[in-house]
């Protein structure tokens, strides 16, 4: 575990590490929306073999959280996705109408030996703004909810400790509204939604809001990043 720093949102923060602020400022009248081939069948992503474990995140657009977390040392895959709801199989159409229950997801495959889950989660709360209830910048649903799906009572336990802690820091004006719920199950999205920054770095909104979280993210974690 490493110390928290100054949150990746536009909060101030009670510290000498304002720099990093305001930078969600920069997100357009635009949201989450494809562009491009949409092939529409969900192939699991291969994984190597280890002793590796699952985080299952909700972090507003899974093109946002994939993109940070792939970037993480000890990080050995990153899949978006739904989990959450009701509905079985979703497709990104009907998630976005947000009747469905689901979130947005990424499911991350992590080496423990390299990258605790409490690393993990302090890097996830800082990439995005836990305290705006069903909503990411320019982003608005129930889709995009800052959530954490734990997996076993372990995972539990260090994420609601985290987030008092995190709460307790005053890195925040506002209140911490992370839920914490059991995993039940995940869908993969649609194939067109993996590495979706990677293979559309020209769409609107990876210029906008994408690339410029990401290059916060890389100055502040540049020693958390895969060498």
């Amino acid at each position: 575990m490493f110390p928290f720093v100054a949150p990746i949102h536009p909060h101030p923060v009670r510290n000498n590490r304002t720099v990093y602020a305001g930078f969600l400022a920069l997100l357009p009248l635009l949201g989450c929306q494809p562009s491009g081939d949409q092939a529409v069948t969900a192939l699991p992503t291969p994984v190597p073999p280890g002793n590796y474990e699952t985080a299952t995140l909700g972090a507003g657009c899974f093109w946002c959280a994939e993109a940070v977390l792939k970037e993480l040392d000890g990080v050995v895959s990153v899949e978006p996705g739904y989990s959450g709801g009701q509905a079985a199989n979703p497709t990104y159409e009907q998630v976005c109408t947000g009747t469905t229950g689901h979130t947005e997801v990424a499911q991350v495959r992590f080496d423990p030996a390299k990258l605790s889950y409490a690393g993990l989660l302090e890097i996830f709360w800082y990439a995005h703004d836990p305290t705006t209830r069903d909503r990411q910048g320019a982003d608005e649903g129930s889709q995009y909810r800052s959530v954490i799906f734990f997996h076993n009572a372990g995972q539990k336990k260090i994420a609601e400790g985290l987030k008092k802690k995190l709460d307790a820091s005053g890195a925040y004006k506002s209140p911490v509204v992370t839920d914490i719920v059991p995993f039940t199950v995940f869908y993969p999205a649609e194939n067109y939604h993996r590495d979706y920054f990677a293979h559309h770095p020209e769409n609107p909104y990876c210029q906008s809001v994408i690339r410029p979280k990401l290059d916060k993210f890389r100055k502040v974690f540049r020693d958390k990043l895969r060498k």
